[in-house]
């Protein structure tokens, strides 16, 4: 445990007011701060470090001890695949999180799906016609715990921690660019992600330069429900279906009862 350090090393001067009380005494791995890059760019200039990331891999057990100090701290964790493109590029362009206010998920879902001229899945039995968000289901375990579980399948991972209200919220406040080829903002996302916390239960566990994971407490159980999410899906991530089943049915047979919601862009 030498390689570990209290919290307020380099986080409390980066993030203030956003700090864990040292009551809990949460120790973090050493890290360090990432900047956007100003050379990336941007659509608004929000001042300041966008995230903290460790320079190592999350020690077990440390993302679901800061998830529950999360309403203390005002920091969410994550856990970063940087598989990729390393973090410490800074190709991230973060937006005001007031922004995300502005969005309302079922137009959103809705202007994606008429903007298609030709859909790029199969989007029977729907056709033209956005069948709009799908009714909320009702968590059969307690979200957090989920989260907490699921988070921990994601082994090997650097730990990133961003101040935000809530989950969905982080991929403005750090303007994440991994769907920039499908959407510019996101703003957007972050509030289908929002809509998606309150009507299954969902938190966001992991994120990559083109990948998302959320963890799901209360999933679609019957196909017909999971097909109403899959047209959800689709609009948010076209690719995780045109490279997977290639059709909503498809896709809803593939998140029925599943915990993680997985999505990557091109």
């Amino acid at each position: 445990m030498d390689d570990l350090e209290p919290l307020t090393a380099g986080v409390d001067e980066l993030f203030p007011g956003h700090a864990l009380d040292h009551s809990l005494s949460v120790m973090l791995p050493s890290g360090y701060v990432i900047w956007p890059d100003p050379g990336f760019p941007q659509h608004q200039i929000v001042e300041g470090p966008a995230l903290w990331m460790s320079e190592g891999p999350a020690p077990p057990g440390l993302w679901a001890r800061l998830r529950a100090a999360h309403p203390d701290s005002g920091l969410w964790p994550l856990l970063l695949d940087d598989s990729a493109q390393p973090w410490s590029a800074g190709q991230i362009a973060p937006e005001p999180v007031s922004e995300i206010d502005g969005y309302d998920p079922a137009a959103f879902m809705s202007e994606v799906w008429s903007d298609w001229p030709e859909p790029p899945i199969d989007i029977e039995p729907f056709g033209r016609y956005s069948p709009g968000p799908a009714l909320p289901s009702e968590p059969l375990e307690d979200p957090g715990a989920v989260a907490d579980q699921c988070a921990a399948e994601l082994t090997g991972r650097p730990l990133g921690l961003v101040p935000a209200a809530r989950g969905a919220d982080v991929l403005a406040a750090i303007g994440w660019q991994g769907a920039r080829h499908h959407n510019p903002l996101t703003a957007p996302l972050s509030a289908v992600v929002r809509s998606w916390e309150d009507r299954f239960g969902a938190r966001l566990i992991g994120i990559g330069f083109d990948t998302l994971e959320l963890s799901v407490a209360a999933p679609p159980s019957t196909f017909r429900h999971a097909l109403r999410v899959a047209a959800e899906h689709a609009t948010f991530c076209p690719e995780v279906i045109v490279q997977g089943p290639g059709s909503l049915a498809g896709h809803a047979e593939q998140i029925r009862d599943a915990r993680v919601w997985s999505f990557h862009w091109e």
